[in-house]
């Protein structure tokens, strides 16, 4: 294992690399899985995110937002007092409810999340290098909406069900065309491997194909559920969907599935479209400079995406399946015959 390379705190490395257990932390691959771009940051986001959303839609909308904890501060700690309650409150399992699928399938989601965290490198920080590193990643992204589902099924509920029924038309109808967006990607880049793709992007990848970029944007929306596009909860309509049945800590888990898939498409997006963690490199930070930049662009990514959350009223489920098989798959179709006219130009 390598050791992580950073000039202005290099002595204090060394020293924390010598402690038992703790010293595991400072080498680069298990920094890459459990620190940056890994589990903690994830965790760090889905707070700052979440918290970003609702303070953000409620000026927007002339509201105020989070402030009854931490008036002071915005109301940042809202979300972790929202936390603590969430651990207090007791985890109820109706009688109707498949039981044991009820109860594991909210903690066994987080597994296609890990394994993700586990194939994105931070320029020379990374766990796994792969050739077909951005095929798999799409494909463990994937089984997220099958974990909806199979929740929604699990919790034996009508409002479940209709849930989950549109989680599965929206599905299929973005499935596709964020395939196809990649693809095109991948067709100009010729690897999957994350660290070529980057290397090879003299222009950013939405100067290279903008259809492809327009195309993973709106899957992007769509995959996370966010407004527009939260068709499957629909809280107003069918009282949070899938969820409905869940309390305490395992509504926690269902509830920021949708967060850890804007995380990592957000993530994906960044190494496809907007050069990765290439930025001004910062010398004294070493290995942390790639990782900084790949973080910031990230979290940028995501601020703009949950800013929909705003401007735009809920589509009908019909009018979301017209825009995927419609609008969305012509331009990710159009994006991979751009991407082949390119490559046969060059």
């Amino acid at each position: 294992m390598i050791m992580l390379n950073i000039p202005i705190a290099q002595s204090l490395i060394y020293k924390i690399g010598e402690i038992p257990v703790v010293g595991i932390l400072v080498q680069r691959d298990v920094f890459a899985v459990l620190i940056a771009p890994g589990f903690l940051t994830l965790l760090l986001y889905l707070y700052f995110i979440i918290w970003f959303e609702r303070k953000i839609t409620a000026r927007v909308q002339w509201r105020i937002g989070p402030k009854e904890v931490s008036p002071k501060l915005g109301g940042i700690l809202q979300v972790l007092a929202d936390m603590l309650r969430y651990l207090h409150q007791e985890v109820i399992v109706h009688k109707d409810a498949k039981k044991w699928y009820f109860l594991q399938l909210p903690i066994l989601s987080i597994i296609p999340v890990l394994l993700c965290l586990t194939l994105i490198p931070a320029g020379d920080v990374y766990a796994f290098r792969s050739q077909f590193a951005i095929p798999c990643i799409l494909a463990l992204i994937s089984l997220l909406p099958l974990f909806v589902i199979a929740i929604g099924w699990s919790a034996n509920n009508r409002f479940a069900y209709i849930g989950l029924i549109r989680e599965a038309f929206m599905y299929v109808a973005y499935e596709i065309p964020l395939i196809l967006s990649v693809i095109a990607m991948l067709i100009l880049y010729q690897t999957g491997d994350i660290h070529e793709i980057v290397k090879r992007q003299s222009l950013p990848g939405v100067i290279l194909n903008p259809l492809a970029f327009l195309s993973f944007l709106i899957a992007t929306v769509m995959a996370s559920g966010r407004i527009p596009f939260d068709i499957s909860e629909a809280d107003q309509e069918i009282a949070f969907g899938p969820y409905v049945e869940y309390s305490g800590i395992m509504f926690g888990f269902v509830m920021v599935i949708a967060y850890e898939k804007l995380y990592l498409l957000s993530l994906l997006m960044v190494i496809l479209f907007f050069s990765g963690w290439k930025g001004v490199y910062l010398y004294a930070l070493g290995d942390l400079s790639d990782v900084i930049w790949l973080m910031l662009k990230t979290l940028i990514v995501m601020c703009v995406i949950v800013i929909t959350r705003a401007i735009y009223a809920r589509y009908r489920i019909d009018q979301a399946l017209k825009i995927g098989w419609g609008f969305m798959i012509t331009i990710s179709i159009a994006s991979v015959a751009l991407s082949g006219v390119i490559r046969w130009l060059s």
